[in-house]
């Protein structure tokens, strides 16, 4: 009876996480077919679920898991502060993090002179993770110095 209950449990939450990242994270926004390649560690379920959402999005996704990201982290030089679970590349940039589409579209549009662009920590509700907004999600961009502003809110 316990293994029924703890897989019901399972479920429920697996069905919730899903939910909750269509919920949230459903876009019209539109990748058209960019290629974006998403390292992250085989374990992470969220980062699964950030790379679903970026195929639902139109997005040329290829996933790439790899135990040890910091080589990755450091190779795009992530700065500390800017940190999260995944990493992404899109055309010159780095994105790092739950980033959502839209911050991602205004990057290929606009071709700032940065490295990328973060949405540091793993934030609720955002593409990817389950649970409520909270407030803005602020997603910041890492100019070649390695300096950080304010990229753009949702």
């Amino acid at each position: 009876m316990n293994s029924k209950k703890l897989i019901f449990v399972g479920l429920v939450t697996l069905l919730f996480v899903i939910s909750a990242c269509n919920k949230s994270n459903g876009s019209s926004a539109n990748g058209n077919g960019v290629k974006v390649t998403i390292f992250h560690d085989p374990s992470c379920g969220c980062c699964g679920l950030y790379s679903d959402y970026m195929k639902r999005n139109n997005f040329d996704v290829e996933v790439r898991q790899i135990s040890n990201l910091a080589p990755i982290k450091e190779q795009y030089d992530v700065p500390n502060k800017m940190l999260s679970c995944h990493t992404s590349v899109v055309g010159d940039y780095f994105v790092e993090g739950h980033v959502p589409v839209e911050a991602i579209e205004k990057l290929l549009s606009e071709k700032p002179d940065i490295r990328g662009i973060s949405l540091p920590g793993m934030p609720s509700a955002s593409p990817g993770m389950p649970g409520r907004k909270a407030g803005p999600f602020i997603i910041y961009s890492i100019a070649k110095d390695g300096s950080t502003a304010e990229f753009m809110r949702i």
